[in-house]
């Protein structure tokens, strides 16, 4: 074998074993680590006397962090859009830098170099993913509604809302059921599941990505109950008995009232506003919830049924329902009242005058016949002609 062959191989063998410790030309293969948001990620290394050490991210490799230790410098920086800025953390005895709290935005590349005789590299690859929520399990309600709806199953849906990289899946016992799985988007996802309403067995519905999961057990006794009778419409009436009673004359009382029903809640709402409710579970009775307001009271009142698929809704109309209460006055406003109390005062007045001038020509009379004793004769005269 000539002697350049023998150099061209002794070459190849070279690269490829110094290749398999830290990579060609320097660059040592990259590590991948992966991280939940809000973690703490420590990409480490191990500085040699000597070395000097210089921190990069992302394709421009925009410098974020310096060590230069014989000269004393431990330098770390916010990043050109200031995304690193109270985050970065260096290790002084060995270089490593930890990147707290991290967000979406710090996944990415990250560049070691490592200065010294030699220029050498380092890569780590970060992946950040976002904590997952809870997966919640409901009864799909549109079964109740559907006539061709089987009696003996129960429809079920799993839901998870905003999330992006993630597998959402339906387990029985340990077996797979089935998945569905989405990548970049952010978005909301539900998986169905049909189940016998006297199924034993366990199911559950589990949220994953690569790192974390979030698992949800599925209680088909609290869920899966026969699709419920079509729900009452609430009936508002007037509460007469307050009329008996020493209520203001400025409310009035109502009844919102439904019978034979149960797993209900029956609620008073003020426009979109809760007011007050009452909920019957497996009982089947009769419920009323009581409502008090003002006679000349404009905000929108309303009654509602309702159960976990369906409701029901009747709005009051208080001009309809709410008069005075019988036997009690309630003709007029505050100045119809005072016109009226003023031209009674009026009258009054009148009639006392008339009745005083009555009085005083009457003694005015009695008093001349008094001092004329022939007044009497010549009256007499007086209607004989």
């Amino acid at each position: 074998m000539s002697q350049s062959k023998k150099i061209f191989y002794a070459f190849v063998w070279f690269c490829l074993h110094f290749e398999g410790r830290i990579g060609v030309f320097g660059v040592e293969p990259g590590q991948i680590k992966t991280a939940t948001e809000g973690d703490s990620v420590t990409l480490q290394t191990e500085i040699r006397r000597g070395e000097d050490l210089l921190w990069m991210f992302g394709p421009r490799e925009v410098l974020i962090a310096q060590v230069r230790k014989e000269a004393g410098v431990f330098n770390v920086y916010d990043g050109a859009d200031g995304r690193f800025r109270d985050r970065l953390v260096l290790n002084y005895d060995t270089g490593s830098l930890t990147v707290k709290n991290i967000r979406p935005e710090h996944a990415g590349l990250y560049k070691l170099e490592i200065i010294s005789n030699t220029v050498s590299h380092k890569t780590f690859t970060v992946s950040v993913y976002a904590r997952l929520p809870i997966p919640v399990i409901t009864r799909d309600s549109s079964q109740c509604s559907s006539s061709s709806s089987s009696s003996s199953y129960c429809s079920l849906l799993c839901s998870v809302v905003n999330v992006s990289h993630v597998t959402l899946s339906w387990y029985k016992g340990n077996s797979l059921l089935s998945s569905i799985s989405v990548s970049d988007l952010s978005i909301s996802l539900s998986l169905p599941l049909e189940v016998e309403y006297q199924d034993k067995n366990n199911y559950s519905c589990v949220l994953n990505n690569p790192i974390s999961n979030q698992t949800t057990h599925l209680d088909i006794s609290e869920l899966c109950w026969p699709c419920p009778a079509p729900l009452p419409i609430p009936v508002i009436t007037r509460d007469s008995p307050t009329c008996s009673s020493s209520a203001s004359h400025q409310n009035c009382s109502f009844l919102c009232s439904v019978v034979n029903v149960s797993r209900v809640t029956l609620s008073w709402y003020k426009g979109n506003s809760l007011l007050s409710n009452i909920s019957v579970s497996d009982l089947s009775i009769s419920l009323s919830l009581p409502l008090e307001v003002e006679y000349q009271e404009k905000n929108t009142y309303s009654c509602v049924l309702n159960n976990p698929i369906s409701n029901q809704t009747t709005h009051l109309n208080i001009d309809q329902l709410c008069q005075p209460c019988p036997g009690r006055v309630h003709c007029c406003g505050f100045t119809e009242t005072v016109v009226r109390l003023a031209g009674s005062v009026l009258v009054g007045l009148a009639t006392v005058a008339v009745l005083v001038y009555d009085i005083r020509s009457r003694r005015s009379y009695q008093k001349r016949r008094e001092q004329t004793p022939h007044a009497d004769e010549y009256d007499d005269v007086a209607a004989g002609h």
